[in-house]
């Protein structure tokens, strides 16, 4: 075995509600535009036909409690509250009545974004990534295992910004429900264990600032919370 040039990157945990165990994360999928009332207030239409997605570097991951630093390059960063898919069995071309065999657990998370980097690129056709993927982006909550949840068709899912509400709406208004996604994304990728899905956040996204505190929560997954310092 040759020698490394410099120390490889350690895996990316993530932790299981009542386990001593970790979940490594692997892949970062994120789905675009997956309620119909955030679609119109980002002045797009929605697309019932397909999803469509974007990716997160599993290193980005930061967990729920954190306190994180305002990011560079951006004068508008915004939060969206997502319902989490993590994936327990690998697939490919799944279909949509065996899908949920599939999934591990569901989580809580952020899909912090710097909204004015993503809005120029999509205004020029460029992609998303400098908007998107960035440090300290992927925020979530414990996973906690489908088999304490159950099938997961319905709950609210909110978000509050220094206790006020901004974010408050149903999954079961997802334009795509979660074994549509699981089927639709293993048709252009082999699923593997320790894959996240991020499924798409409700109306009332919005900036926050350097001293804010978000506090998230989905019924019958759990809570999360970030917290945003000044600096870099």
């Amino acid at each position: 075995m040759s020698k490394l040039l410099f120390p490889a990157p350690a895996p990316t945990l993530a932790p299981i509600r009542g386990s001593d165990a970790s979940f490594p994360i692997r892949r970062i999928f994120c789905v675009g535009r997956n309620y119909e009332a955030h679609a119109k207030e980002m002045g797009v239409a929605v697309d019932r036909e397909a999803p469509f997605y974007f990716t997160k570097a599993a290193e980005y991951f930061v967990p729920s409690g954190a306190t994180i630093a305002y990011p560079p390059g951006t004068k508008n960063y915004h939060y969206e509250m997502e319902l989490v898919v993590a994936i327990g069995k690998g697939g490919f071309r799944i279909e949509e009545k065996s899908a949920l065999e599939h999934v591990y657990g569901y989580a809580c998370g952020l899909d912090m974004t710097r909204r004015d980097l993503q809005l120029t690129a999509r205004e020029q056709r460029r992609p998303w990534d400098l908007g998107k993927d960035f440090e300290q982006s992927a925020v979530m909550s414990e996973i906690v295992p489908a088999s304490e949840v159950g099938p997961l068709s319905s709950g609210r899912i909110e978000l509050r910004v220094n206790g006020v509400t901004k974010q408050s709406s149903d999954i079961s208004l997802l334009i795509h429900n979660i074994p549509a996604l699981i089927s639709h994304l293993s048709g252009f990728y082999h699923l593997q264990p320790g894959d996240l899905i991020y499924t798409g956040t409700p109306e009332g996204v919005g900036p926050v600032v350097a001293g804010d505190v978000i506090d998230g929560s989905i019924e019958g997954v759990g809570s999360i919370r970030l917290i945003l310092a000044d600096g870099e």
